[in-house]
């Protein structure tokens, strides 16, 4: 893999950097020697995800809206802001639609501005509902533009659209991550993401959500190996553009995900079976032959080991009881 040397230390800016992802890469960028600037409106991030950081001279923690235009100095910008759970982003979904296109559009000109490279931390959520399967970064997808998940799958496909006619029209130097489902410690305890959920539910011996009959299919990255992925693609060479996919390429059933937590936890909890929500995705497997090829990656840790990690945060949380038990 092609990577740039690098003469000196760099700036660099995290958008959404107090949140589940955000504030892990701002860890990772730390203990490789940069300077980071996080910054974050606190929507769903929290001052806890970066507590550990802020006693770093290199550290600086920003309240900021990437709605608004932000001016700063910085060599790289990871854009991350954006509510990624179908809870959150289904809140406010007009606020969400202006974090991922206002939001890129100011992102994108404080990185033309300073000459940085900048990276969109898109998603599969571009591929909406598939008709291949496992999904390739040549696929279209089959979005439906008007449901109630538009904001989010909408809103990140104006976003690529915006950083590939930047890169179009002003060689700015870009990166888009279509980032599949990834879990670990810090996810939201109200999130509505399904690891999260499973594992709460399981913990407090609740019966477990099932939606539909539980074949639906989803892979699930853990939080360092997706972090390990983005810094791979932030430092390839200008002609690796993306987009591509970052994900776990093993696949696995709602109901196997549902038995894997409760075996981890021990728990007695059963099997609560609910509506399938609309335009909810049936399989999502991501195709990372190109992550491979272009950034010699692919995930380490196994569903297992990760899930250990992760019931371990959550149990921690209730334990100090900072989540009712």
């Amino acid at each position: 893999m092609a990577k740039r040397q690098l003469m000196r230390k760099k700036r660099v800016l995290v958008t959404g950097g107090a949140g589940f992802l955000g504030s892990f890469l701002c860890e990772r960028l730390l203990a490789l020697g940069n300077e980071v600037l996080c910054a974050d409106n606190f929507f769903t991030g929290t001052r806890d995800n970066v507590a550990s950081m802020l006693g770093d001279h290199r550290f600086e923690l920003l309240r900021h809206d990437v709605t608004f235009p932000l001016y700063v100095e910085v060599d790289e910008i990871y854009n991350l802001a954006c509510p990624a759970s179908p809870i959150h982003y289904q809140h406010d979904p007009v606020q969400t639609t202006k974090t991922s296109v206002h939001g890129a559009i100011n992102m994108l000109g404080l990185a033309k501005r300073t000459g940085a490279r900048i990276l969109q931390a898109s998603t599969s959520e571009i591929y909406g509902d598939p008709e291949i399967h496992p999904q390739r970064e040549d696929y279209w997808g089959r979005v439906n533009p008007i449901g109630p998940r538009s904001c989010y799958d909408e809103g990140k496909r104006c976003a690529e659209t915006l950083f590939f006619d930047y890169w179009r029209q002003h060689r700015l130097p870009i990166k888009v991550a279509r980032i599949f489902n990834t879990y670990g410690p810090r996810m939201q305890p109200d999130d509505g993401r399904v690891v999260s959920n499973f594992i709460l539910q399981a913990l407090r011996n609740q019966p477990i959500t099932i939606y539909g009959d539980g074949q639906q299919t989803r892979s699930f990255c853990f939080v360092d190996d997706m972090i390990e992925g983005l810094i791979r693609l932030m430092d390839t060479s200008d002609d690796v553009t993306g987009p591509i996919n970052l994900g776990n390429p093993v696949e696995f059933t709602m109901l196997e995900l549902a038995q894997a937590v409760i075996d981890a936890t021990g728990s007695s909890s059963q099997l609560d079976y609910r509506p399938l929500p609309q335009d909810d995705p049936r399989q999502r497997r991501p195709d990372i032959g190109l992550a491979r090829q272009a950034l010699d990656w692919q995930p380490a840790v196994p569903l297992k080991e990760g899930l250990g990690q992760t019931i371990a945060y959550f149990r921690a949380l209730m334990d100090g009881g900072r989540i009712p038990a």
